[in-house]
């Protein structure tokens, strides 16, 4: 197991819940810590490479930008190109993320999520058709779960 030094578990901890809104944000951070910018990010990158953290990405919130219809594609699809099916589906553009989980037969028979969202249901399932297209003969049934509220989605947080 990989140890954090005392440097990046501070680092971690002022940017687990999100980084400023600001021009130069990781200066900010590095003026917290007093540390450099250039450390500041020379050691996000490090612990990135390293697999500590997976991602440093954005995370709008698409129902201010109206996306109001929210779906979770689910699908039934063959274990031999699930993995196939879902790389390809994870790189149309209008597919926010897509994972393999497994089943819990007999009450849940889909593999392969990815989730959508439009402006309204009609727009959302038109993206679910052109999922289901692609997926073809390896597809052996799949439904949409729509949004009812939003919620928080947060990672593990160091404390």
């Amino acid at each position: 197991m990989t140890m954090l030094d005392p440097i990046d578990r501070l680092l971690i901890a002022a940017t687990q819940a999100g980084i400023p809104l600001e021009k130069h944000p990781y200066a900010r951070v590095a003026e917290h810590l007093g540390l450099s910018e250039v450390e500041v990010l020379a050691r996000l990158a490090a612990l990135e490479n390293s697999g500590i953290i997976r991602r440093i990405a954005l995370a709008p919130n698409h129902y201010i930008l109206g996306m109001t219809a929210n779906g979770m594609t689910v699908w039934d699809v063959d274990d031999a190109v699930v993995s196939e099916c879902g790389r390809a589906i994870g790189a149309l553009p209008f597919v926010t993320h897509c994972y393999r989980r497994p089943r819990a037969l007999p009450v849940w028979p889909f593999n392969l999520f990815a989730m959508v969202h439009g402006s309204d249901r009609e727009e959302v399932e038109t993206k679910r058709m052109e999922i289901a297209k692609l997926l073809g003969d390896a597809c052996r049934s799949g439904t949409i779960l729509y949004s009812k509220r939003i919620l928080k989605k947060s990672g593990f947080r160091l404390s």
